[in-house]
This record gives structure tokens, sequence and C-alpha cells, in this order.
């Protein structure tokens, strides 16, 4: 577990937040899915308006990740019964509970790229 006092530091709570990070990154890995979350945050989509938001991202892996999310109760696939069959999709509340973390990693990505442009300029010391 990463802490201010690593003396504090036990096995116990080291491997639960193993587990509680792998199951978190069981459910948001990849490439997509965070994306995909904030894409859905403005509202609910068809599927050809999510792909073309997201760019380049195939049919195949934009149908795999939607399932992925709506099985982990992330997304909602709503069908209408119209001529042809309209289908969004759209976050479901429990989606919420991903915005402080969203908000820390846009943070953390932001003061990221800022350290790397920035140390990309310094001069190499030979």
């Amino acid at each position: 577990m990463i802490n201010q006092d690593r003396h504090k530091h036990n096995s116990q709570v080291c491997m639960a937040s193993v587990t509680a990070v792998r199951d978190a990154l069981y459910v948001l890995n990849g490439k997509w899915k965070l994306p995909l979350i904030l894409t859905l945050s403005e509202g609910p989509l068809r599927f050809k308006d999510v792909q073309r938001a997201l760019g380049n991202i195939t049919p195949k892996v934009l149908s795999k990740e939607l399932k992925d999310l709506e099985l982990n109760e992330f997304v909602k696939r709503n069908v209408f019964n119209t001529t042809p069959v309209t289908i969004t999709y759209e976050l479901m509340p429990y989606s919420l509970s991903l915005d402080p973390v969203l908000q820390e990693l846009r943070n953390w990505g932001m003061q990221h790229r800022e350290r790397i442009v920035n140390s990309r300029k310094q001069p190499v010391e030979a």
C-alpha cells in the first residue's frame, strides 16, 4: 500500500489494497473503458455516435467494451421499438461512483504531461 508512513505498512493491508486495485483494473481495463464512460457522461448516445466520438475504435471492440460495462452496471442499453430499431447507451447511476477517480486521474494526467513536456525542454547534460 502506498503510504507516507511506510513503517505502518503490514502485509494484510497491502494484500487488501492489491486485491482492490486488481478488482478495479479488471473492471476498467483497456484503453477504451474510461474514455467510453467519459463520452457517455454527455448523455445517451447511439452506437455510431459513440464510435464517432471515440475516434478509431472498431465496431467489434466498441461492442465488447459496451457489453463489459453493461455487465458491470456502468452502462444501460436502451432498445426502442421503432422502425428501424433504435438503440442507445447511457450511464447508470453507479457510474457516478467513478467521478472522484476520474477527476484525480485527469489531474494526474495533466501534471504528468506538463512534467514530461518540461523535462524535454531541459538541456541534456553531457
